[in-house]
Order: C-alpha cells, then structure tokens, then sequence
C-alpha cells in the first residue's frame, strides 16, 4: 500500500512515519495517475479526452495526428476559455481580445437599453481579459511560498 504524503505536518511527524513503515505503508511524493507538469496542458488534456468525437482507439499514428491536429486548431482558435474572459487564445496570443471585449460590451449595453428588465442587478458587461496568468505566481517579495507549489 501506498500513501501519498503532501508534506504536511502529520505527515512528517516521526511517530505517523514509523507507524505507517511499521504497517508496511511506503510514502510517495507524487500523486497516483496525476502528472503535476503544466495545469494548462492538463485542462487541454481534459479537453481532450471528453470531446464528443474523441476516438477509442485510433487506427494508426497518422489517424491520432491527424485527430490531434483538427482538436488543436478548434482548441486555440474556436474554443472559448472562461479563464481567459471568454476568449479564444488566438484572439489573446495576437492582442484581439480587448477589442473583441469592447463589441461584445455594446451588444450587451444595446440588449440592456432594449429591455433594462432583464437585468435585474446591474448593467450586464463581458467577463475581463486578466492581465496575466500563471502556473505558479511568485510571491511579491521573492521565491514561490510552499502553498503555490
């Protein structure tokens, strides 16, 4: 057997390490099934594996290349990601994004004045392009702190 240790303080405590050698329970440092590379290749990969059109096999290399090819043109120039305002990350690798934000906000500034009932709270606006994104954010004064490991 087998348990995966997050460093955390019961887990490096002497006493649960000796008890779970003493149980026949080897420790790991990374988790079962899980690669920890790149969250970004991992959301892709999610992507991926539950399209409707994903293959149970593929016939051949040349069949998965081919398939890879049309996903990742669909991924990066058709698909809209919520963490990236509803943007394509064509539209935000070439600088689009703004101003593709700036027409979606007049459609919905026209579908406010058309019918302000609607929206019950506030004027609707189009979700923000962030100004960064990162896998792991580094601390304001320095080196990554553990929790952003």
């Amino acid at each position: 057997m087998t348990i995966h240790s997050d460093r955390g303080s019961p887990m490096v405590a002497q006493n649960v390490a000796q008890m779970m050698a003493g149980l026949g329970v080897t420790k790991s440092h990374s988790r079962p099934k899980t690669s920890n590379d790149n969250p970004y290749s991992e959301s892709q990969y999610k992507t991926l594996k539950y399209r409707h059109d994903f293959p149970e096999r593929f016939g051949s290399l040349e069949d998965a290349r081919a398939w890879c090819t049309q996903f990742f043109t669909w991924y990066n120039e058709k698909h809209r990601h919520s963490g990236i305002g509803l943007h394509t990350p064509y539209h935000v690798h070439f600088g689009l994004a703004e101003q593709l934000r700036e027409m979606r906000a007049d459609v919905l500034q026209a579908a406010y004045a058309q019918h302000p009932e609607r929206f019950v709270r506030k004027p609707p606006e189009p979700p923000k392009v962030p100004a960064a994104a990162w896998i792991n954010q580094p601390a304001p004064d320095g080196p990554l702190i553990p929790a952003q490991r």
